[in-house]
């Protein structure tokens, strides 16, 4: 009988916060649910971050997660942006730790790569590929959903599903398959 382990993947945002938990049969991953924290209509900062606490630890405690992942904030202009974004990545974060979670951070590159094969993939990129892969009919009324997701399914490819014999650089790759470079 195959192992089965489910992840929760997080995009912390201000305006919205992604979520989405896989389960993993063996190597395979599935959709267990997916969705976003609306935090938009809530003027207190500090009540949107408890509502990215409360809702993460649910989360955990509503389904058997072993794994947790998050997206790690990306480095932009404006230092006021960031610093909000690091209190949502932090509260999260805490809501794990709090069950005892280990906690796997990827940058946004990383997980659009894994996902999509694509660092530069936009947001709707991302969501197609996962609508894919996973076999979900509608797409949500919010692309953080998507987001938090792709952090879940991200986690579980760098983490649980590896290639036997697979190259780890093209040098590797071209060492190994001499027959299929042109010259």
């Amino acid at each position: 009988m195959a192992e089965e382990k489910y992840i929760l993947g997080i995009d912390p945002g201000t305006a919205f916060t992604g979520y989405g938990i896989i389960k993993i049969i063996g190597k395979t991953p599935q959709l267990e649910t997916f969705g976003y924290i609306e935090l938009s209509k809530i003027e207190n900062p500090y009540d949107r971050l408890k509502k990215i606490y409360n809702r993460t630890v649910q989360l955990i405690e509503s389904y058997p997660v072993s794994e947790f992942a998050i997206e790690a904030p990306f480095f932009g202009k404006n230092v006021q942006s960031m610093l909000k974004l690091g209190r949502a990545q932090g509260v999260a974060i805490a809501a794990a730790l709090s069950k005892n979670l280990a906690v796997y951070e990827y940058s946004p590159r990383k997980i659009k790569l894994a996902v999509t094969g694509n660092g530069n993939a936009s947001k709707e990129q991302v969501a197609a590929f996962l609508q894919n892969t996973l076999k979900f009919k509608n797409m949500p009324a919010k692309l953080d959903a998507t987001d938090g997701l792709a952090v879940a399914v991200c986690h579980h490819y760098q983490n649980h599903y590896s290639v036997k014999g697979a190259a780890k650089s093209w040098k590797d790759f071209i060492n190994k398959n001499p027959g299929r470079v042109q010259k």
